[in-house]
Parts: C-alpha cells; structure tokens; sequence
C-alpha cells in the first residue's frame, strides 16, 4: 500500500468508524435474581485459574457456587470436596463435567468460564442464549468471528458479560486513560504493551489414548483435534493455534486491552497489521512463537506496540506493563512522565477514573443484581476490539515467511518508531539470549489490512487471512452465526 493510498484509506475508514454506533449493554430483560438477593453460579474449568474464580466468587456475600464443572473426573471431585468443606453445609455444590447441566438449571443465575481458550466463546454464547449471566475469561475468544457472535448474544439476550481482563477494575488505570484521552500530555501515539514473563520449552508429547478420568470429547469441545497428546491438558494448550492463542493473547491480553483502552473512545478495531518473531530455542512441540513484536494502526493514525519475550537467560528483564508514546515526543513508563528529551520523570498523580467498585469479583456480582450490562468492568464490546487486535496480530505471523535473524528483518516502511522498538526486541535476542545469525530465522508476517465496519480482510493477503477469521468446529459444539445467535 503506497503512502497516498494509505492515507486515503485511514482516513475514509476512520470516518466510517466514527460514524458507527458503539454497542452498549441493555438491561437484562427480567433476569430475577434468586429469593434474598442471592446469586447462584457455576464455575466451568476447575484448573489453574478456575481456581481463582473459586476464591473469588467464595468471598462475594451471598453467593453459591452451585456447580463445578470440569471434563477431568479427579480435578472434579477435589474442587468440590474442597468447596464443601469451606461452606460447612451452607448449601451443596454439585460437580457436573457438562456446564450444559447447570445452564438447564433454572436456579443458576450466571456462569463463570475458565476453560481453555477454544471452549470460551461457545460458553459464553450458550450462557446468554440460556438467560445466564457470564464471567469469561481472557481471551473472550478463540477466534474474531466467535468473538462477533459473542456480542450479539449479548445484545438479544440483555444478560451481563464480563472479560477477565482485571486491570478494567482498576481506577487508577481508568483515571490515567481519562487524562490521556483528554489530551493532558498531549496526543498519544503509541500504546505499547509487554508481555515478557520467562516460560520453558514444552518438549515433545507423542500421539496417546487420552487418561480414563478425563472426557477427552468433551475437553476438545469445538476445536477440531484428530489426536491426543499429553502436552494438551491442562496447560500446554496454550502454544497451540487449534485451542490456544500464544502469550499475545494468554497473559498479554490484559496488556493489550489496556493498551486499547488508551486510544481515542470513537476507535473500534485496527485497520492494519503484522507481526514478527519465532519460536527460538527451545526446539519444542509448541506453535505459538516464544518472541513476537506486534503492532497495529488505528483509523486515527494511533498505533499499539506489542512485545512478547518468553525466552529465559541470565540478566532476564521481566516486563508485564504499559508504557505511552505521544506525537510530541513524551512518555509514560512506570508511572512516571518524560518530557521530550529528559531523563528525569515526573511521578504522576492520577485520580480515580470511573469504574464498578468491587474488584472484578464484586463488580460483576453487582452487575449481576443490578441486571445491568454497563456495569460490567470490561464488557463485551471492549472485550471483542482488545481480543480482536490480539488476533489480527496472531494471524499475521501465521501467515508469515521466513527472513533472516537481523534487526533488518522487519518490513516496517517508514515507520521509523516500529523499527526503532524492534531492534531494541532482536538486540535482547541477539545479545542477551545468544541467538546466532547464521542459525536463526525470524518469521515476518504481511500486513493485513482490516474492515473496522466488516470485520473482514481487504486488499493484499485478503483471502488468506480471512480464512483464520474462523476456526472450524466439531458438529456437537457449532459456534453459530452471528445472524443466528
């Protein structure tokens, strides 16, 4: 795409974005909750961090978790054991490996999703369609046209939503976004986001009949998945494309949906990006890549900045965080304010933006009994643009070739800043971990150019990539149309 033509279409497409109606939450369309304002839930994922959603939902007043639902028998039976010897015969809590059981549940008021990623969208759809209340976990999708469906189940069914992403909770976060959308350090032009946190390689788990105690048709769910192996269950999902979605969109989700939220409010989806990175090192069974630089530009001319860096070495410089860029040369990195050209930051003093008190716990509840969707901290709508951006950024170096390991690597044309940050990402590789060049390949994805409007590909690689819009599904567990929802 050539600079006029470029221009040309940021500028049309910003138009158009603007002039389309954010969706809003309605008010849940006599959702009654139960006698004494009491809430009943049912967790479904009892690993990892389903047993954050426990905890949390165990320290809320007046609620019951009336289920546990996981597709593995012994994960099952210690979560409940363990539930009913915190509430003392309070209530009972059943488990069930079907969250299906407890969406039939008339008295089940709101479902709380924690499974692995493929499994998140269909979840929340059939909790909506079932009158239900969702919690889900990040990702809220797998995919962006699951995503798409997800909010429109949201706006037919009126029930309450919200993403996993805590940070939406946080009010000092909403107050710095506050002040920056409202132009105090000038116009922003980067929103930058990491997500480098060392893991391990995964090694190699070779094709097995699936463990007696797990219901491995069930746990594959909508992902279609012609052979079990150990590096599935319960967390090595995560590196591959069929059920996981990579660090960008594992932990990074947090940071890329806060990365989102700082941008002007009249954005909605990116209209281009690529990527760059690999899987270095660890010679593994995994997919994902283990190192990936990200980027994409919004109709605005605003751009998000991304980093995943997995790799461990000595010296390892662990980043989960933030930071701003502004047209005026100024920036925000750990709560300080850089004026252009300083090297001394002013510590920033941020008021408490607007969000639902509570926490993510205590904010949903609230929605929950409020039956108001807007609520929500992290309500459907934003969480389909952060996801979506996630996965534009995925799907990129899906579609990516293989280049040379240096810090020319990256076809970033006259984005001076994009080059900038990624050699800053091959340094650390090059460098600090000790990649050879001669022995090392990055993977260099196109730039894809998106529809905010369609959600749908346009121009070069079109056809290609809007075929990872969708995944295929198993027939038991179809994600329906969005028209159809």
């Amino acid at each position: 795409m050539n600079g006029f033509n470029r221009r040309q279409f940021l500028k049309q497409t910003s138009l158009a974005a603007g002039a389309t109606v954010l969706l809003s939450g309605t008010k849940a369309s006599g959702r009654a909750i139960g006698a004494n304002n009491r809430l009943r839930i049912a967790v479904a994922g009892l690993n990892g961090r389903g047993r954050s959603h426990i905890g949390g939902w165990l320290e809320q007043d007046n609620v019951e978790i009336a289920y546990l639902a996981d597709v593995d028998e012994r994960v099952r039976e210690a979560a409940v054991g363990s539930v009913n010897n915190k509430i003392q015969g309070k209530y009972k809590c059943k488990g069930i490996n079907d969250i299906r059981r407890a969406l039939d549940d008339p008295s089940v008021d709101a479902i709380s999703v924690a499974t692995p990623n493929h499994w998140h969208s269909l979840m929340t759809i059939w909790g909506a369609q079932a009158g239900k209340h969702v919690y889900v976990e990040k990702p809220m999708s797998h995919d962006v046209a699951e995503g798409r469906v997800a909010v429109e189940a949201q706006k037919r069914y009126g029930v309450v939503i919200q993403h996993g992403t805590q940070r939406r909770s946080d009010a000092k976060i909403a107050g710095l976004h506050e002040q920056i959308q409202a132009g105090k350090f000038g116009r922003l032009k980067i929103s930058y986001g990491y997500c480098c946190k060392p893991r391990g390689s995964i090694g190699f788990e070779y094709a097995s009949p699936p463990a007696s105690h797990v219901d491995w048709n069930l746990w594959r769910g909508p992902a279609v998945i012609h052979q079990y192996h150990d590096n599935y269950v319960h967390y090595d999902w995560h590196w591959f494309w069929a059920t996981g979605n990579g660090d960008l969109n594992n932990q990074g989700t947090h940071q890329l949906d806060v990365a989102r939220w700082a941008v002007d409010k009249d954005q909605t989806h990116p209209v281009r990006a690529m990527a760059i990175g690999g899987r270095f090192q660890w010679g593994d069974q995994g997919e994902t890549p283990n190192t990936m630089f990200g980027l994409a530009e919004y109709p605005n001319g605003q751009q998000v900045f991304f980093n995943v860096r997995n790799v461990n070495y000595e010296g390892y410089q662990r980043q989960v965080e933030n930071e701003y860029y502004f047209e005026d040369g100024g920036k925000i990195i750990r709560g300080k304010y850089y004026a252009k050209g300083s090297s001394e930051g002013q510590e920033l003093e941020i008021p408490e933006g607007k969000v639902t008190p509570g926490g993510n716990w205590g904010s949903f509840i609230a929605a929950c009994r409020a039956g108001d969707p807007d609520m929500a901290n992290g309500n459907v709508v934003d969480s389909h643009y952060a996801c979506v951006m996630g996965h534009l950024i995925n799907n990129s170096y899906r579609l990516g070739q293989r280049a040379p390991f240096n810090a020319r690597a990256g076809k970033f044309g006259d984005n001076k800043d994009a080059a900038e940050h990624f050699s800053k990402l091959h340094d650390v590789m090059q460098n600090g971990v000790g990649l050879p060049e001669n022995d090392n390949e990055y993977i260099v994805g196109p730039w894809l150019t998106f529809d905010p409007i369609t959600e749908r590909h346009v121009g070069p690689h079109a056809e290609e990539a809007n075929r990872l819009l969708k995944d295929p599904n198993n027939p038991e567990f179809q994600v329906p149309d969005a028209k159809d929802v």
